[in-house]
C-alpha cells in the first residue's frame, strides 16, 4: 500500500475514534442488535449511523470518477475537511463522466421506484433526485440501519437495470477482444461504486439546504431550466406549500430484496 494511501487510512481511523469518543450520538445494545455501526469507516469515507437521523446520502454509479482520468479528481480526495470534499466530488459528478446509465429513463425509472418502494414503512423520503451518474436522497431513518437501505437500493437497481444495459451493450465480435473494445461494455458486476457519502442533518435549515440542493442538481448542471422539469426528482411532488406530497401507491413489479 502506498505510504500516502496508508497514512489518509490512518487519519480516517482517528477521526473515527474521535468521534466515537466524544459525540453525543452513541448506540444502545438494542441499536447495534438491529446492525447499526455508528460511527465507522470501510477505509475510504467516515460514516455515520444511528436510528432517528435525517442523512443526506449520495451514491454513484463505478465509472464516474474513472482510474483513466484519476489526474483529474485524485486531489479532491486529499481534502480533509469531510464536508468540503463532498461538495468538491459532486461538483466533478456534475460533469457528467462515464456512461451515465442512470440517463436512459427506464433505468433512471427504476432507481426512483426503488428508493419511493418502502417510504413510510422501513424509512421516511423527504427528498430525491437520480442524476445521470449518482443518486441523491434525503431520508429520515427509522429502525433500518443506512448502510442497509444504501445495500438494498443498490442490489435492487443493479438486478432490475440488467436487461436494459445488456440490450445497450455493443454487439461482441469474435474478432475483437481489444482493451479497447472491452472497455466499451458496461461490467454489469460494477454497476456502482462501492462507498457512499452521507452527512446527518443537525437541524431543520440544515434539511431545507439539503432538499434545496438536491432537487436543483439538475439545474445545476444544466440539464433543466427549473427543478419540476426533471423527471426523476421529489421536486415535482411538491405542493404549494413545498410539502411532499406522495401517493404511497407502489409500483407492482417491485419485489422485496
Amino acid at each position: 500500500m502506498p505510504a500516502s494511501l496508508r497514512a489518509k487510512r490512518e487519519y480516517l481511523k482517528r477521526l473515527v475514534a474521535g468521534k466515537n469518543s466524544w459525540s453525543d450520538l452513541q448506540l444502545t445494545a438494542a441499536e447495534r442488535a438491529l446492525g447499526f455501526l455508528g460511527w465507522h469507516e470501510r477505509g475510504y469515507l467516515p460514516h455515520c449511523d444511528f436510528p432517528g437521523l435525517v442523512q443526506f446520502v449520495t451514491f454513484r454509479l463505478a465509472d464516474s470518477m474513472p482510474a483513466s482520468r484519476q489526474g483529474e479528481w485524485e486531489h479532491l480526495l486529499a481534502i480533509e475537511d469531510v464536508r468540503e470534499k463532498r461538495t468538491k466530488l459532486e461538483d466533478y459528478l456534475d460533469r457528467g463522466i462515464g456512461e451515465c446509465w442512470l440517463r436512459d429513463h427506464r433505468v433512471a425509472r427504476i432507481a426512483e421506484e426503488a428508493l419511493r418502494f418502502f417510504h413510510n414503512e422501513r424509512y421516511e423520503l423527504l427528498a430525491w433526485c437520480v442524476m445521470p451518474n449518482h443518486v441523491h436522497v434525503l431520508v429520515h431513518v427509522w429502525e433500518m440501519p443506512l448502510w442497509k437501505m444504501v445495500r438494498s437500493w443498490k442490489q435492487f437497481i443493479q438486478t432490475e437495470v440488467r436487461p436494459v444495459l445488456a440490450e445497450r451493450r455493443p454487439p461482441a465480435r469474435l474478432d475483437d477482444n481489444t482493451p479497447t473494445r472491452r472497455a466499451r461494455r458496461p461490467a454489469l458486476q460494477s454497476f456502482w461504486q462501492r462507498e457512499y457519502w452521507d452527512t446527518f442533518m443537525r437541524n431543520e435549515e440544515q434539511e431545507k439546504t439539503a432538499i434545496s440542493y438536491i432537487e436543483n442538481n439538475p439545474v445545476k448542471a444544466k440539464l433543466c431550466r427549473a427543478a419540476v422539469e426533471w423527471k426523476f426528482s421529489s421536486a415535482r411532488f411538491r405542493d404549494e406549500y413545498r410539502r411532499l406530497v406522495l401517493s404511497g401507491v407502489k409500483a407492482a413489479n417491485l419485489k422485496e430484496k
